[in-house]
């Protein structure tokens, strides 16, 4: 869907709007391809499992499956501790987002652990006719797949029975996923010497990502995710922008900074991505994986937008990116037989294989003058900085050619351009072997020398 707070509708009941919902499944063909297969580690909370869209979200669990995903999910447990301890007058301390965990609540969070593991089993065993899971058939695989050390004591805090990944049983996984299992983990390791250990939820589901070679981590965190200074949820972070983002010590929700960390450490430790998305928001699993836009934030080891030249095969996509922004008036319209013919001017950036920036470059050799033109970010994609990625490919490829002057005509961008080096020119200044400048259009002329 193109805009982020759409409702998602599934192909599981008629829609309403059957042209929105052809739309929709045509436009997460291309997702639902490319995630067959893959491995996918899904973390949550326990405040999930105490919620009344956790049947819902069981669902969507169902559907992945389904749809050919390999699924580890990791469960956490924190809310049902905390209860467990109030009822029973324990206390506990949280040093840096950790419980120091004595014997009496290394006990409770077996407990809960356990009774967690088995409402979550329960709700993916459940086929009631009628339902998303009717027939679904879903086997779910349990298991000592984690061995933990103790986490020790970090700047005088002895955190007793809590514990840290020390090694992830990958190969009994593996069989398990291979069998078309669902694998499901809590946070409770076991050592060598057979003690347990209260894991990190976050840290549990980072470590197993890193461990299996997974293509996806994906959290469903209860605040409302990533924010940047103007309180927007970025779509997209490499990891220095990550970093950045966590130095700032800006007031995340406390649930938010560690799968931000579990995220980051992640993506380090060789998983292609890492995704953040509010649990709250309806379909949000879903909707972070098979729309274009996602309601989320992630995380690469290096941005997606690397430039790359077009090909004959693109046309359709780069129609699908231009024709909106053509409507809006805010480019010329290119018919199809226009880009086929133009193509090899052409440079575009992808997201999961769907162009999201494009723009092409016209050189005036004579004059040693280029005009960026047809420069378009799809709108869910303008504050990742794709635009300036293809401005500085198109800067780097103009010099290349001997170019001195980059110029653009723009009706709506002038300010965006001028932000970025160009300054403003007039009509008179562009070469004169360039088509006539269209006076109706009057767009702005904007030049930008190249050292």
């Amino acid at each position: 869907m193109s805009e982020r707070s759409a409702p998602l509708r599934l192909p599981l009941e008629p829609a309403a709007d059957e042209d929105a919902f052809v739309r929709f499944f045509r436009q997460s063909a291309p997702y639902i391809r490319a995630h067959t297969g893959r491995t996918f580690v899904v973390v949550f909370g326990g405040e999930a499992l105490l919620s009344q869209g956790f049947g819902a979200l069981v669902n969507d669990v169902g559907l992945l499956h389904a749809l050919g995903v390999r699924l580890v999910l990791v469960a956490g447990s924190r809310p049902q501790i905390d209860r467990r301890l109030a009822r029973g007058g324990i206390e506990t301390r949280i040093v840096d987002g950790l419980r120091v965990t004595d014997r009496h609540a290394l006990e409770v969070a077996m407990e809960a652990a356990g009774a967690n593991r088995v409402q979550l089993e329960r709700h993916l065993t459940m086929g009631l006719p009628g339902t998303p899971m009717a027939g679904a058939r879903v086997r779910v695989a349990a298991g000592n797949f984690v061995t933990a050390r103790p986490y020790g004591v970090v700047e005088g805090v002895d955190y007793g029975y809590t514990g840290r990944v020390r090694r992830v049983d990958v190969e009994a996984i593996e069989a398990r996923l291979d069998a078309g299992q669902i694998v499901t983990l809590t946070p409770i390791g076991y050592s060598v010497t057979g003690e347990a250990f209260n894991l990190s939820t976050p840290e549990l589901a980072a470590d197993t990502a890193i461990a299996l070679g997974a293509d996806k981590l994906v959290s469903l965190v209860e605040g409302r995710g990533v924010v940047d200074a103007k309180g927007r949820v970025p779509a997209e972070l490499d990891l220095p922008g990550a970093e950045a983002m966590l130095a700032t010590k800006r007031r995340f929700a406390v649930d938010v900074r560690q799968h931000l960390e579990a995220a980051l450490a992640a993506v380090q430790g060789g998983v292609r991505r890492a995704h953040l998305v509010r649990r709250k928001d309806p379909g949000a699993l879903l909707r972070e994986l098979y729309t274009r836009d996602g309601i989320g934030t992630m995380i690469v080891a290096e941005r997606t937008d690397d430039v790359r030249p077009a090909r004959p095969r693109d046309v359709p996509s780069l129609l699908q990116l231009l024709e909106p922004l053509a409507e809006q008036g805010l480019l010329v319209h290119r018919p199809r037989e226009l880009l086929e013919t133009d193509i090899e001017r052409f440079h575009l950036s992808e997201r999961d294989g769907l162009v999201v920036a494009c723009a092409a470059l016209y050189t005036y050799v004579e004059e040693r003058m280029g005009e960026l033109a047809c420069l378009a970010v799809h709108a869910a994609h303008r504050r990742c900085g794709r635009g300036e990625a293809m401005l500085e490919a198109f800067e780097r490829t103009a010099r290349e050619r001997g170019i001195e002057t980059l110029f653009v005509l723009t009706t709506q961008g002038s300010h965006w351009f001028l932000e970025r080096g160009f300054v403003p020119g007039a009509p008179k200044d562009l070469p004169g072997t360039r088509p006539r400048y269209d006076r109706k259009r009057a767009s702005k002329v904007l030049l930008k020398h190249l050292e």
